[in-house]
């Protein structure tokens, strides 16, 4: 097939002109053939592009991998610096991990840790500083802050840091507790120390806890049995309920316990008896009162300077309540012991109270009888209670 030599366009054996570009064609038919050749050398051109551009492409990669591989060496060094706590010589690792490979996501992360984590050391020593000072408050502020810095990080070096805190913020608290209880703290204080003291996990903060509770389980013992000596269970068993709140374990309350819950029963036992006791008595005065609460001490008769018969006597309260209108009943009686007159007299004062004696008197103006031949009967005694 014949081809412009210029555009490369077909063209026919006899045209004289290339009906594309207008430029004359050549008479001899082989320099049309001459662009198919020119064309296929062509060819070589992206090929050879091609090949340029895999080569630059491998040398690209094979440097970005270099340097990637370079980065993660220095990342890893610096990894170690960092589990060891050295601080700087990790910062200096991680800055020449991503000078070798920007955008290292783990490496930027570890590098805002060093800055973190160096802060956190120098809040440590201020702490120990107000520690000095006694400034407990303050000192712990300062670690709470401290460890609100590392919330978005994790690992194991977050993890020891944070250990480091943990142990500081102990040693404040466990000197805080020191100086609160060389103060002399309230029984009511003790109790919210020791949650406080059980909260801290250190040895020196255990045998503050044992001291706390002992203290605590001393006074309620203490308290609990002044109750116990006054007959005030209830309030002594409420005392050692709430000192086992804070000593539940405590041998000493635990026995007090029982003990107060036995004398408790003792006492109930006892109370009962004692008040059907007293309802027994109560009873029994009761009767007495009702049916022998006078005795007739003395009764006679006598005559008075007008020649008239008077009887006499006396009686005694032998109630245990107050008796009031205490009347005597008696008959005056002849040698043959027979009843001629009988009479009614109230005894005087009007309320005798128990063990206290009365006197009655009575004048009779109408009876001739000699004196020697009347004898006296009182037969009955009245009474009445208050009740």
């Amino acid at each position: 097939m014949l081809h412009c030599p210029y555009c490369g366009s077909g063209v026919k054996e006899n045209e004289l002109y290339c009906i594309t570009c207008g430029k004359e064609l050549p008479d001899d038919l082989n320099h049309r053939l001459e662009v198919k050749k020119r064309l296929n050398r062509l060819w070589y051109i992206p090929i050879i592009t091609v090949i340029i551009l895999f080569i630059s492409t491998s040398i690209l990669y094979l440097y970005l991998q270099n340097q990637s591989s370079q980065a993660k060496e220095y990342y890893e060094q610096g990894e170690k610096f960092l589990a060891n706590s050295e601080y700087e010589e990790a910062r200096e690792y991680f800055k020449s991990a991503l000078q070798r490979k920007q955008n290292f996501a783990q490496a930027e992360n570890a590098l805002s840790f060093v800055d973190d984590a160096t802060t956190v050391k120098k809040a440590i020593s201020a702490a120990d500083s107000e520690l000095e000072k006694e400034n407990f408050q303050e000192a712990l502020s300062v670690l709470d802050d401290a460890e609100r810095s590392l919330k978005n990080y994790d690992g194991s070096a977050v993890n020891n840091l944070v250990d480091e805190l943990i142990l500081h913020r102990n040693e404040i608290k466990v000197e805080q507790l020191k100086s609160i209880l060389s103060q002399n703290p309230t029984i009511d204080e003790l109790k919210t120390l020791l949650w406080e003291a059980d909260a801290i996990k250190q040895n020196e903060a255990e045998k503050i806890v044992e001291s706390i509770r002992n203290q605590i389980i001393d006074f309620t013992f203490s308290k609990a049995s002044e109750h116990v000596s006054n007959k005030q269970f209830t309030d002594a068993q409420t005392i050692v309920e709430d000192g086992l709140k804070y000593a539940p374990e405590s041998e000493k309350l635990g026995s007090l316990k029982t003990t107060i819950e036995k004398e408790k029963l003792s006492f109930e036992v006892t109370q009962e008896q004692r008040i059907e006791q007293a309802i027994n008595v109560e009873a029994e005065e009761r009767e007495i009162n009702e049916t022998d609460a006078i005795e007739l001490v003395s009764v006679k008769i006598e005559t008075d300077q007008q020649g008239n018969i008077v009887v006499k006597g006396e009686v005694k309260s032998i109630a245990s309540d107050p008796v009031n209108s205490v009347l005597v009943d008696y008959s005056l009686l002849d040698n043959n012991e027979n009843e001629f007159l009988s009479n009614e007299v109230y005894v005087y004062p009007d309320t005798l109270y128990p063990q206290e004696t009365g006197k009655f008197e009575f004048t009779h103006y109408d009876i001739q009888e000699d004196i020697e031949k009347i004898d006296i009967d009182v037969n009955t005694i009245t009474w009445y209670l208050n009740y």
